[in-house]
């Protein structure tokens, strides 16, 4: 069985799920991608359930345009090393809060790659889907002029936003 792979022109970002429960906190990266004018794609697989779909994806990627994968899982979240194995491009894996162990059971899964293998990983939840695809748009404004001059922009807006709130307490 083949994936139904997006065929998309200049999707720049994948970013991948391993359960549909995992949109509400990946949905944070997808909002950010949007923020910036990021073509990206939503990927639905599992690393255990479809082992072939996203090995076809894993490897496809580069070849379709994809720079970098942000892949969100919870539980065993082995999903962002299994595409880490398969492909040249960068991996962000974002653990999500999915067990009774709070997301600790998947940062651990996500943030201890063997050597040769290596996933940046975010915090676990909603910070840290917003964070890799900040991360991601860092990666890519590294030779985008125009790209960089947003995220300065928006930057200096986090900052300019703590000094109106802080007038805003009195302080």
């Amino acid at each position: 069985m083949t994936a139904k792979i997006s065929r998309q022109k200049n999707i720049l970002v994948s970013v991948v799920i391993g359960s549909d429960s995992d949109l509400p906190v990946m949905t944070e990266a997808t909002k950010i991608l949007e923020e910036f004018e990021i073509p990206h794609e939503l990927f639905l697989t599992s690393a255990h359930r479809t082992p072939k779909r996203t090995a076809e994806f894993a490897e496809g990627a580069a070849k379709r345009g994809v720079k970098i994968i942000i892949v969100g899982a919870g539980a065993a979240a082995h999903l962002a090393g299994v595409i880490a194995s398969q492909t040249p491009l960068p991996v962000i894996g974002v653990p999500i809060e999915a067990t009774s162990l709070q997301g600790l059971d998947a940062l651990l899964s996500t943030v201890q790659m063997p050597g040769g293998i290596p996933v940046a990983t975010m915090a676990i939840g909603k910070a840290g889907a917003k964070n890799a695809a900040l991360f991601a748009v860092r990666i890519l404004a590294v030779e985008n002029a125009a790209l960089k001059a947003k995220l300065d922009g928006y930057i200096r807006k986090m900052a300019d936003d703590i000094e109106k709130n802080q007038l805003k307490v009195g302080i």
